[in-house]
């Protein structure tokens, strides 16, 4: 089915004609349909026959419709033309959707206090309500739609929630729920994300689903700052074990996890009388491996939640879209020259064995090597007027890259290995909860761009461009499984010029 433009159900809802002149009980439009089943998914506003309230619902519109949604009732207005004329009626049925989103999330994130949650719509309120009903069909056509309407219906969905005005509203409705509440949002987002790709492998369907990876930027008092998140199913596979893993049981706890990523650089304009020197400092650069359900189904289903990926390599691009202007660019970081302590023990023990009919001679040579080692490297380069920033983890055995290798059959059975126990040694290379955090304690390192005079009272404009690798090793389960995987993002940033 052709995707066709998204009903705009904020303005359908606005228009409805006062209660007085309903000439039925409801009132329905529809939002998309389906030519195999001959039905479609329609939004239906029902008047109450009680009170002057009304109830927005999704029905699935076959020979015998199937409610599938519906919000609480909304107070009518009686002293205008538009049916829900009061600002806080529309923010009650904003607050109806999101709060249903997010409930279609884990148990643990059922539990989420949304009571300090205050809306506040006045800037852009078509734009943000439209992409927030969108997000909760998505989520009804996922979990709740028959089977001979999910498909086309979540075909359509998949382009209207990908489009440039989605992603967009989006940005939007994530700067109104604020950090906490959007973090409980994505995840309950990516789950039915997650939930459909492993329906796609399952029925071996090559149907694309939406753009996994969602992330935004923005530029503000000296700050840029990118979200991201990407549940880890839908990034690309590049490297993984010659015999795919038939363990169900861990490909559920691997499946069900979401990357969240946050970069965040501190710049600096400093004008000079010919030129612009503009610096951008590392901030925080984090990443996090967060668990899509909770504890208790991945132990009772899956492996258990220490079995997860971990990110193992970390490659930022920063660049300015417009280089007529731009005269140099540093790094601040040189080439690493290292110093490794090594240090060889060499080992001869002999001793006389007596045995009959003849005595024998017992000789032993050993060699140890041992080896000391930072697992994470930091490097800066610079590629034409791209600097470049890069974090590489190193297995701290052999000093090799681990996103670029797989470890030996031996390796992964070694109990003292790095990569065992991983979240509670004390020398693990990653925090407890398994991500990572480069902060400018140690890699707050910069690049800056000498910039003609030509460039000032100007808005420039800069684009990241990043790559993240996710590797897995076994932590506590016994298995030779190995794979990492990756994702590519691109935003663009600005800053003004006094």
């Amino acid at each position: 089915m052709a995707p066709c433009s998204f009903p705009d159900v904020y303005s359908w809802i606005q228009n409805l004609p006062p209660l007085s002149q309903w000439k039925t009980t409801s009132i329905s439009t529809s939002i998309c349909s389906s030519s195999s089943s001959n039905s479609s998914l329609n939004v239906v506003a029902a008047k109450s026959l009680h009170s002057a309230t009304i109830t927005l619902s999704v029905i699935a519109d076959f020979s015998l419709p199937i409610s599938l949604w519906s919000s609480e009732p909304l107070k009518t207005s009686t002293k205008s033309s538009n049916l829900l004329d009061d600002q806080e009626s529309i923010s009650s049925l904003l607050l109806n959707c999101i709060r249903d989103v997010l409930h279609y999330g884990s148990d643990q994130q059922k539990n989420f206090s949304f009571g300090f949650l205050k809306l506040n719509i006045t800037f852009n309120p078509k734009e943000i309500f439209n992409v927030t009903f969108l997000n909760l069909l998505f989520l009804i056509c996922i979990y709740e739609a028959p089977t001979g309407l999910r498909l086309d219906c979540l075909t359509t969905l998949k382009y209207h929630l990908t489009n440039f005005q989605s992603r967009q509203a989006s940005k939007m409705l994530m700067k109104l729920l604020g950090s906490n509440i959007e973090e409980q949002w994505m995840r309950s987002i990516n789950l039915a994300i997650t939930n459909w790709i492993v329906e796609l492998k399952a029925n071996s369907c090559m149907l694309k689903t939406p753009s996994p990876l969602f992330s935004y930027s923005f530029s503000t008092h000296g700050l840029w700052k990118v979200q991201l998140y990407c549940p880890v199913i839908a990034m690309d596979c590049i490297e993984n074990s010659r015999n795919p893993s038939t363990d169900e049981r861990l490909q559920l706890s691997l499946n069900y996890h979401q990357l969240e990523g946050v970069l965040q650089f501190n710049y600096k304009a400093e004008v000079r009388e010919k030129w612009i020197n503009l610096r951008v400092h590392v901030d925080n650069i984090r990443c996090n491996i967060i668990p899509l359900v909770n504890d208790m189904l991945l132990s009772k289903r899956g492996v258990g939640g220490s079995e997860k990926y971990f990110p193992s390599r970390i490659s930022l691009q920063l660049t300015p879209t417009l280089q007529t202007n731009i005269m140099s660019v540093s790094v601040s970081k040189s080439s690493d020259n290292p110093i490794i302590e090594v240090g060889a023990e060499k080992t001869l023990e002999a001793g006389f064995e007596p045995s009959n009919p003849y005595p024998g001679l017992k000789l032993a040579v050993g060699e140890t090597v041992t080896a000391s080692l930072k697992p994470w490297k930091f490097e800066q380069s610079v590629y034409g007027n791209t600097g470049i920033l890069n974090w590489y983890l190193h297995d701290s055995s052999d000093g090799k890259e681990v996103a670029s290798r797989k470890p030996s059959k031996l390796a992964l059975i070694n109990p003292r290995a790095w990569f065992r126990d991983r979240y509670s040694s004390a020398f693990r290379p990653f925090n407890r909860q398994g991500g990572v955090i480069f902060a400018g304690d140690e890699y707050g390192e910069s690049v800056w761009w000498k910039i003609d005079g030509t460039a000032r009272r100007k808005t420039l404009e800069w684009e990241i461009r990043g790559w993240i690798w996710l590797t897995y090793w076994p932590n506590k389960h016994k298995t030779f499984y190995t794979e990492t995987r990756r994702l590519e993002f691109k935003e663009m940033l600005h800053i003004s010029i006094p």
